[in-house]
């Protein structure tokens, strides 16, 4: 769990994805999701140090889980693919759960959002295999 492949891999991945999340929540699909929702439970001020803090564990644990599920291959595309599933669950699965019990956004906005996680997590898993992939232990 705190290897050397690991621990970078989850400093890597929590840099792409707080400031890739900053910049696509943040700025680029403001307004967007401004029109796409139905009740706003957003704080006037965001708490970056739990956010900060729930990307740190999110980047941890997306990283440990890569380590078991890569079987000591290691690249971009296996990255990428590993956190294509990452977004579909996230997105999809929960974000329909979401729409389905809450009354936060619109099925719109649900669709918006399952795509830019299944893209977001998608570069975040393919950060995070290029860290392991550079940290692994070369074979003679």
């Amino acid at each position: 769990m705190f290897t050397k492949e690991n621990l970078p891999a989850s400093l890597a991945g929590f840099i792409v994805m707080f400031l890739l999340g900053y910049a696509i929540w943040g700025f680029a699909t403001e307004d967007f999701f401004d029109g796409h929702t139905l009740k706003n439970v957003m704080k006037e001020t965001p708490d970056m140090l739990f956010i900060a803090l729930g990307n740190l564990i999110g980047a941890f644990a997306l990283s440990s889980l890569y380590g078991k599920w890569a079987k000591g291959v290691h690249s971009a595309k296996e990255g990428f693919q590993f956190g294509i599933w990452v977004g579909i669950f996230t997105g999809f699965g929960m974000g329909l759960l979401n729409y389905g019990g809450s009354e936060i956004m619109d099925l719109t906005g649900y669709i918006a959002e399952g795509i830019i996680e299944i893209i977001l997590y998608g570069i975040i898993g393919a950060v995070i295999a290029l860290v392991y992939k550079a940290t692994a232990t070369k074979s003679s």
